[in-house]
């Protein structure tokens, strides 16, 4: 059976061409296709909020689209600015003030109105810390790192740098910036876009 599908891979079909023939042929077309749309191997992400728990999902998936092989960009404007600042460790807290989902999950419910008490801001930043750390989620600085390692490029937006009055200086180290225009050049090359 086995040099019978030998021989039916070498046997010409009507135009002439062997299965070998044609393999090779479409490998070559689908290498052309990716070439013509490197858009289907990027990926462009905007963060826009400056907290603890909306600090993860770029870098997550920032991360995770870098490690399957798209070449990822990351623009923070706003807010999102404060991820990629060298004091995020200060700037980045949980702040259970209109937030729908607070507060977390506590052995006792805990009313709306307690959410605004002086002290609310650091206690729900070290609860999410806590549950973080115990589930083995990385740290925030650990994804920033792992975002250079994998060739993610941070950009941070330059005109929310302007407005807030922040110089390059105040970033970190392999953060790139641009307005958004150039980001919008390189997001409409790109086959995932989101914003968050």
């Amino acid at each position: 059976m086995t040099s019978e599908l030998h021989t039916q891979s070498e046997t010409p079909i009507a135009s002439g061409l062997c299965e070998e023939d044609i393999r090779r042929i479409v490998r070559e077309e689908i290498k052309q296709a990716w070439t013509k749309n490197p858009a289907s191997r990027r990926a462009a992400l905007v963060a826009s909020k400056g907290t603890l728990d909306w600090a993860y999902p770029p870098l997550i998936l920032g991360t995770a689209a870098a490690a399957a092989g798209l070449e990822t960009s990351v623009f923070f404007t706003f807010y999102g600015l404060n991820i990629i600042h060298k004091d995020f460790e200060r700037k980045l807290k949980v702040d259970p003030v209109g937030n729908p989902a607070m507060p977390m999950p506590m052995p006792l419910p805990m009313p709306d109105v307690l959410t605004g008490m002086p002290g609310m801001k650091a206690l729900s930043t070290k609860m999410m810390k806590s549950k973080f750390a115990k589930n083995h989620v990385a740290t925030i600085g650990t994804l920033l790192n792992e975002a250079r390692e994998l060739g993610v490029r941070l950009i941070g937006c330059q005109m929310t740098i302007d407005v807030f009055g922040y110089s390059h200086s105040d970033f970190r180290d392999g953060v790139e910036f641009a307005g958004a225009a150039a980001f919008m050049s390189e997001a409409r090359k790109a086959h995932v876009t989101m914003f968050i």
